[in-house]
């Protein structure tokens, strides 16, 4: 993924070179939402499909490592609770499906043209979601600690600039919030338990940690990361976003016995950040870009299983809302 050399106040004037442009980005700056119905440039519709549609995508993938220990729960309650949020996380991915079609529609492009780019590697999942869920403790660090991440960033996008994409995102913030508190009380139940179950535990920590730290991002943003920034449709950059993370959860981990696996993390006072052993971002590129997660291939024809499968109720639901409507 190419980065950017420019900064942020570079792509700023460079906006602002055109008038049209120029006049929209003054709205935004103003605080003024945009809606669906409402002009806005061609750059600023694609910024808006490309990241929208990457999070509905990813909310439907990210179904699938839990969805696996639906069947193999310690417990009636757990398996009642992972359902419902494997059920969740679904429903996610296609609220959010629904808003990137309004967006494509004036290039011609459906919810369903929307899904199958994921067959054709034109849209990327979470780096998470690639990767695979070994054990019970597993299920209950990905609800707890990647959750925790999701709600970090779209917390962040509740004041984005594009009026229906945050009005989407307070539903799915509230719902994300119960779903890191199932994943936590997972967790705490095994910190709390066996030699055995904690020691499972930190295993699985030691497992997720990489793919925790690349949930964020580089450092370095691309020029569409950018550009998202200078038209409000994204308000923090990945590092501040990964700071507020660790900031947060951090304690959090420790307070459970738990020993994060990086001998260099350490909170600078000085100059009020987290220092951090720099994760592989060759290997991050692999997994995201590339589908060479460890699950990255088996999720895929799951995923395209599902669609073709599911294809005739789509079609069925196309010719009653056309007669409906004609």
């Amino acid at each position: 993924m190419a980065t950017s050399t420019m900064t942020l106040e570079e792509i700023r004037e460079q906006i602002l070179q055109d008038k049209q442009k120029a006049a929209f980005l003054a709205r935004i700056e103003r605080g003024e939402k945009i809606e669906a119905t409402d002009w806005m440039p061609d750059e600023y519709r694609q910024l808006l499909i490309r990241l929208i549609h990457m999070h509905g995508i990813s909310e439907v993938m990210g179904c699938y490592p839990e969805k696996e220990w639906v069947p193999k729960a310690p417990n009636l309650r757990r398996k009642l609770a992972i359902m419902a949020k494997v059920q969740d996380e679904v429903g996610h991915g296609q609220l959010l499906l629904r808003v990137a079609e309004d967006l494509a529609a004036p290039l011609n492009r459906t919810r369903d043209d929307l899904m199958a780019d994921l067959f054709v590697s034109k849209v990327k999942f979470h780096n998470v979601f690639h990767m695979e869920a070994r054990t019970w403790a597993d299920a209950g660090l990905i609800g707890w600690l990647v959750d925790g991440a999701a709600i970090c960033t779209q917390a962040s996008l509740l004041d984005t600039s594009y009026a229906p994409y945050g009005r989407m995102l307070k539903r799915i913030c509230a719902e994300e919030s119960f779903h890191m508190q199932h994943g936590e009380s997972i967790c705490l139940a095994l910190a709390q338990g066996t030699a055995k179950q904690r020691a499972m535990l930190q295993d699985a920590l030691e497992r997720w940690w990489e793919a925790l730290m690349f949930f964020f991002g580089p450092p370095e943003m691309s020029e569409a990361a950018k550009k998202m920034l200078v038209y409000k449709i994204r308000t923090k950059t990945n590092e501040e976003l990964r700071q507020k993370y660790l900031n947060r959860y951090v304690p959090r981990i420790r307070a459970l016995g738990l020993k994060i696996p990086d001998p260099n993390l350490r909170y600078d006072e000085t100059k009020k950040r987290w220092i951090y052993t720099e994760p592989d971002w060759d290997k991050f590129y692999r997994i995201v870009r590339d589908n060479q997660g460890p699950k990255s291939q088996e999720r895929l024809e799951l995923r395209r299983q599902a669609h073709e499968g599911n294809r005739w109720v789509r079609e069925a639901m196309t010719r009653v809302r056309a007669r409906m409507t004609g």
